[in-house]
């Protein structure tokens, strides 16, 4: 039986235009979405776990594709990354539980997507910011694509609860010029290059 209780979602975009150099032909749009639930295993030890991840899939299918569409369709996508805060009642393994659901979500939408998923989790307080890892969906070591999205919301993560998070983005970070592997070079072989 489902123990999936949502209290709220949240989701946001940010367009950036420049970062001080000349401003380029498309904006970089990074998007996230957040989902507070309750923690079925807050405050107190539960040994068995993992069956929760079967009840996050739905909401990781929900949000991913709100996502997509927030950010003009699949085709659109180029990075991605997840995390999760925990209240103060839960422990981090209970955010561990989001790494599958949340990151196959966003790949069963993404028809080329071959890197692992980048994810952060912690333990938070109520108004707890999370800064979410992105990378390329095709090739984890694209510099130009290595970036994060800072989240939170003032109420959240209540003690007895979590805060679910999935970001994506439409490209390269604005004025990239690290070096390293570009996004034409991918072989797609491994996820990896």
């Amino acid at each position: 039986m489902s123990k999936l209780n949502l209290r709220k979602t949240a989701y946001s975009v940010e367009e950036i235009f420049h970062e001080g150099g000349p401003a380029p032909a498309n904006p970089l749009r990074r998007a996230a979405a957040l989902a507070i639930i309750e923690n079925p295993f807050a405050a107190r030890y539960e040994p068995d776990i993992q069956w929760f991840m079967e009840d996050l899939k739905p909401l990781g299918l929900q949000m991913a594709t709100r996502l997509v569409e927030l950010l003009g369709g699949a085709d659109h996508i180029e990075g991605y990354g997840k995390g999760a805060m925990v209240g103060e009642a839960g422990e981090l393994e209970h955010g561990a539980l989001w790494h599958a659901p949340g990151g196959y979500a966003m790949r069963e939408l993404l028809n080329d997507s071959n890197a692992i998923v980048p994810s952060s989790k912690k333990v938070a307080g109520v108004g707890g910011r999370l800064d979410v890892p992105i990378t390329h969906i095709n090739a984890s070591y694209v510099r130009s694509h290595f970036d994060s999205m800072e989240v939170g919301l003032n109420d959240a993560p209540k003690a007895n609860e979590m805060a679910l998070v999935l970001v994506m983005s439409t490209g390269p970070r604005i004025h990239d010029r690290a070096g390293g592997l570009a996004a034409k070079d991918i072989k797609g072989e491994d996820g990896l290059r």
